[in-house]
This record gives structure tokens, sequence and C-alpha cells, in this order.
């Protein structure tokens, strides 16, 4: 009985610990400050980063523990949704319990702590995926996906913010790596190509088109390949394939059985004083305009079977493929560093994505 009021207590102190911190003021940065305060990594400003993230990270994750706790339509109740809550409150709970950062060695100590917290978020994506299944499948079937406006807001500010958290852990993190990439400020690389992310990332999408279909189109690209500018590569990276992938089915789907040869799949790079442009082009069909209005929501796929849960570490929209997930992340990593993701389609012949990238870097991160 003494060990069941204790758990009581706790749980009790812990919502309300919950509850205080979610209400305090987030502070978001911008890249450039990431850029310029990183530039200089000695011990004080890793203890500085260290400790602000000591103070910012439990903010951020007590927003959303408390989000999960509110859902409608009774989300919060779906056995993977209470166990991505149950994550949020083990990581606020860890965070709140590691002691003030005052010398080198408590500093490393919560360095490693939030690398752990990182891994024990990886699945998160998918867990939340499952979660919005399983309440699909509970819900009247008439009810479109643009009716659940209020989930469609509630994944925007969940999934923005779990981009922010990422980059605030990977980024002190990375800051401590002994030997980074030359141009490299953490995760940030000051002299990025973007040229080159699309190279690679448009190989990356042929790769699983070759594996889905057998073959693929090509993918040719345009542009300058001295452009280089501050970006995160991984964010750039992950955008352009996902955009590239949907091209490739597109296109590989409606020239399976022709007898002409599948068109490339066009990207161009376009260097502008405030942003720089990527297009993807593709002539695979394009999207009905009655299907235009659903392709950012959470609750639309194109794709047949949904996947199954996947193993920890992989990338977050590799295996987003038919969760319909891809497009909605993709511009929520466009807008956290102040860019955007716009596609406009021609039904009949094709489609084309523009992906903006601010080359500021002075947008402040969006906090939700």
């Amino acid at each position: 009985m003494g060990a069941k009021n204790a758990a009581e207590n706790f749980s009790r102190f812990l919502t309300g610990e919950v509850q205080k911190w979610a209400s305090m003021k987030q502070t978001g940065l911008s890249l450039k400050y990431m850029m310029e305060f990183g530039s200089k990594r000695t011990e004080r400003n890793l203890m500085i980063s260290a400790q602000f993230l000591h103070k910012e990270l439990p903010i951020r994750i007590a927003r959303r523990a408390i989000e999960l706790e509110k859902l409608p339509y009774g989300l919060s109740s779906k056995p993977a949704v209470l166990k991505v809550r149950d994550l949020y409150l083990d990581s606020f709970r860890d965070l709140r319990s590691f002691p003030e950062i005052k010398g080198k060695n408590d500093e490393s100590a919560f360095t490693q702590m939030i690398k752990m917290i990182k891994v024990r978020h990886n699945n998160v994506v998918h867990a939340m995926a499952l979660g919005v299944q399983q309440l699909k499948k509970d819900l009247d079937p008439d009810v479109v996906p643009n009716d659940l406006h209020e989930i469609h807001q509630f994944l925007d500010r969940f999934y923005l913010s779990r981009i922010g958290i990422r980059m605030l852990i990977g980024q002190h993190v990375a800051l401590h790596d002994p030997d980074p990439e030359p141009g490299c400020i953490g995760q940030i690389n000051t002299r990025m190509s973007p040229m080159l992310v699309a190279q690679s990332a448009s190989d990356d999408a042929r790769s699983i088109c070759f594996r889905e279909y057998g073959s693929s189109p090509e993918v040719n690209i345009y542009g300058d390949p001295n452009l280089t500018f501050p970006y995160v590569p991984s964010h750039l990276h992950l955008m352009v394939f996902e955009l590239v992938k949907n091209s490739l089915r597109a296109v590989q789907e409606r020239f399976m059985d022709s007898d002409k040869d599948a068109p490339p799949v066009r990207i161009i790079v376009a260097d502008g004083i405030e942003d720089v442009t990527i297009k993807i082009s593709d002539e695979g069909g394009g999207i009905p305009r009655s299907g235009l209005s659903k392709i950012f929501t959470y609750l639309y796929s194109t794709a047949k079977d949904p996947p199954v849960l996947n193993h920890e570490g992989v990338s977050d929209l590799v295996t987003m493929a038919g969760y319909g997930y891809g497009l909605p992340i993709s511009r929520l990593y466009a807008r956290y560093f102040g860019g955007d993701l716009q596609i406009i389609s021609m039904e009949g012949y094709g489609t084309d994505a523009y992906l903006h990238l601010s080359r500021l870097g002075e947008t402040q991160e969006p906090l939700p």
C-alpha cells in the first residue's frame, strides 16, 4: 500500500512539474546563430550550450507531453500514442533529474544523456503514424481527412517540435566531433553544395525505385556546380529524396506498360538573393485538383499498403512511404529554417515541386 501511495504521489509531482515547465517560454535559435556560436568550439561554449539545453529541452518536451494527453477523437488513448507519451515523460524526468551543469565532467555526462534521449525517440514518427492508423480504422469512413483539422494541426506542431529538439541535440553532440568535415560546424555545412546533395538524394531515390520496380527513370540535374551556402545537408537530403522518390514512382507507374521511354525527372537549382530554390519536375501524369488539398495531410496516402513499423535508426522518410507522411514532414523541414515547399500539378502531364531554402539563415526556429 505504501509503495502504491508513493507511486501516486510521484505521478502527481511529475504531472505538476510537466505543467509548470510547459508554461515556460521557449527560446528559438536561427541557423545563423547556431553557426556563429558553434564556430568557437571552446570548453566554455560547450558548457553554455549544455546549460541552455538543460533548461530548453524540458520546456519543449513538456509542451508535447501535455498535448499528447489532450488529443481529439480518442487519439491519446491509442496504445502507440500512449507509448510515445511515456517516452516524452521519461525524457522529461531524465532532464529534470540531471543536476546543474558546473564543470567539464557534468557537460560530458549531460551530452551522453541527451544522445541517449535522441536514440530513445528514434521511432517516434513511426509510433505516431501507427497511432493515426489505429485511429483511422476506428473512424467513420465518411469522415474525410480534411475534417480532422485538429489532428493535422497537432501533428504539424508535434513533428516541427521534434525536428527542433533533434536539431538542438544533434548540433550540441556534433560540436564534440574531434575531426569535423572541412567547412562543417556541428551539423551545419557552411559550404553545402545543393547540387551534390541533390545528386546523392536522387541516387538513393533511384535505388528505391530499382528495388520496387526493377528499373528507374533517369534524373537530370541542372545548376551551378560551384554554388554553396550554409545549410544542414541531412535536412536537404531528406527533402529532395522524398520529392524525387514521388516523381520517380509517378513516372515509372505511368510509363511501365508503355512503348515510350520514361522521361527523366528534372531538378533545377536556382541561386537567388534571398532563397536557393530547387525545382523538381516530372511527367508522371500529375495529381487531380481534388487530390491536391490532401497531399499535405497526415491521413492521406496514394500507396496501397502502409508499412508496418520499422526497426530503429532508419531515416524518418525512407520508411514513411505509404503513411502519407513524406510531403507534410518535408514541408516542415523546409519551414524550420525559414523556407517552404510548394507543389504545382498539371493533371494529365506532371508535377512541379518548388523547394525554397532561405540562404540568409536569419529566421528563428518556429516554436509550436
